[in-house]
C-alpha cells in the first residue's frame, strides 16, 4: 500500500489554493473557535455515516486536518481504505494556518471582517474572539508619557491591535532613558520621544494609527486630549500631569490606568470615575515640589517599569473587552526585590475634591 502523504502548513495552504477540498475532523467546539475558510466539517466519529453523501467523488483531492495531525491521520487512512485515491493529511498544528497566511474564519465573525494573521492566537482566547478583536481595532487609547511605563504599555497595546494610540510627551530621547524606555534606541538620542515612539510602534504593527502629541499636557490641552480617547494610560513621572489628567478624566468620565515606580517598587490600579476611586481619592492634594523624588533622583531598576507597564496594557485590554477583573477599587503593590505581589483595597472618598459629586463638577483643580 502506498504510504499516506503527509504535508506541513505551508504546503497545505498551497494545496487548498490549488483546489484540494479541506476536510476538518475536529469536534464542534474546536470548529466554532475558528477554522480554515471553506472547509467541510465532519467530526471524526461522524465520518462513516456522512462522508459518502458529502464527498461522493472518490478521486477528488482531499486535504484532511484536525488540530495536530493525529486524528486527521486516522481519518485519512480510513478514507484510503474506503477507496479514496487522492488523500493528504495535514501533519502540523492548525494554529499556524492563519499565522502562515492561510484563509481563516470564525463562525460568529461579522460579515466582511478579516482576521489578521498577527492576531490569530489572540482571537482564540475566550473573551476575545473576532468581536473582541474588532473592539480593540476600533479603540482609541491615550498614553501619557513615552517613558519607562509608556514604552511597554504602548508596544503591547500596539501588538494587541489597538487601532489608535495617542502618544503625549514633550521630551527628547536621552541616553539615560535607554535602560528602561524600550520604545527608544541609541540612534534616536536627541529625537522627540513622540517621533521615536511612533517609529517603534509602526515597525511592530503598521496597522496601528499613532497620533503624536508633542506638547506639554497642561490646563489648556488636557481636556481636548482626554476627550479624544476611550482610555488613558498614566505613564507620567510628573505629579502635576497626573493630577491634571485625573481631573480631566473625572470631568469627561474616562477610565485611567495608573502606575508609578520607585527603585524596586511599583503600584498599579485602574481608576474608573464614579465606579471606583479616582487619583485624588487616594492622594487628595498635590504635594509640594521636591517631596516625591523622580527617577532621575531616586533611581529605578529598568525592568520594574517594564513589568508595571505591561500590567497597564493588560488593564486597558480588559476595559476595552469588558472582560476579566480589572483593578478597580484595588491597588496592586509590587516589590520586585523581594518578588512580592500584594493587593490593597482602595475606596472612593465622599469628600474627594474631584469625584466627590455625582456629576464630577468638583474636578476643577
Amino acid at each position: 500500500m502506498t504510504p499516506l502523504r503527509q504535508v506541513g502548513i505551508e504546503e497545505a495552504i498551497g494545496l487548498a489554493a490549488d483546489g484540494y477540498r479541506v476536510l476538518d475532523v475536529r469536534e464542534p467546539d474546536e470548529w466554532a473557535g475558528g477554522h480554515i475558510a471553506g472547509a467541510l466539517h465532519i467530526p471524526l466519529a461522524d465520518l462513516p455515516s456522512r462522508v459518502g453523501a458529502e464527498l461522493p467523488d472518490h478521486d477528488a483531492p482531499i486535504l484532511v486536518q484536525c488540530h495536530s495531525g493525529q486524528r486527521s491521520g486516522r481519518a485519512a487512512a480510513w478514507l484510503v481504505a474506503q477507496g479514496y485515491t487522492n488523500v493528504v493529511n495535514l501533519a502540523g498544528l492548525i494554529d499556524r494556518w492563519p499565522i502562515a497566511g492561510g484563509p481563516w474564519e470564525v463562525p460568529d465573525a461579522p460579515t466582511g471582517l478579516a482576521v489578521e494573521p498577527r492576531y490569530a492566537r489572540q482571537v482564540l482566547v475566550p473573551g476575545v474572539g473576532v468581536d473582541g478583536q474588532r473592539r480593540l481595532t476600533q479603540a482609541r487609547v491615550l498614553v501619557v508619557g513615552a517613558g519607562g511605563l509608556g514604552s511597554p504599555a504602548s508596544l503591547y497595546l500596539a501588538a494587541a491591535g489597538v487601532g489608535t494610540l495617542g502618544i503625549a510627551d514633550d521630551d527628547i530621547v536621552d541616553e539615560t532613558n535607554l535602560h528602561r524606555q524600550i520604545l527608544h534606541t541609541t540612534d534616536r538620542i536627541g529625537a522627540a520621544k513622540v517621533d521615536s515612539a511612533a517609529q517603534s510602534i509602526h515597525e511592530l504593527n503598521p496597522l496601528v494609527t499613532v497620533a503624536r502629541h508633542p506638547g506639554r499636557v497642561d490646563r489648556e490641552t488636557v481636556d481636548r486630549l482626554v476627550a479624544s480617547y476611550d482610555v488613558v494610560v498614566d505613564g507620567s513621572d510628573s505629579l502635576e500631569t497626573r493630577y491634571l489628567v485625573n481631573d480631566a478624566a473625572v470631568r469627561l468620565r474616562r477610565p485611567v490606568v495608573h502606575a508609578a515606580v520607585y527603585r524596586w517598587e511599583a503600584q498599579v490600579t485602574t481608576l474608573v470615575p464614579f465606579v471606583g476611586p479616582c487619583y485624588r481619592c487616594l492622594y487628595p492634594t498635590q504635594p509640594p515640589d521636591g517631596i516625591a523624588a523622580a527617577c532621575d533622583v531616586a533611581g529605578v531598576v529598568g525592568v520594574l517599569p517594564g513589568l508595571a507597564g505591561v500590567l497597564q496594557a493588560a488593564e486597558v485590554i480588559k476595559l476595552i473587552l469588558e472582560t476579566g477583573d480589572p483593578l478597580i477599587g484595588r491597588m496592586l503593590l509590587i516589590d520586585l526585590a523581594g518578588s512580592h505581589f500584594d493587593e490593597v483595597a482602595v475606596h472612593r472618598d465622599p469628600a474627594c475634591p474631584a469625584c466627590g459629586t455625582d456629576d464630577g463638577r468638583a474636578a476643577t483643580a
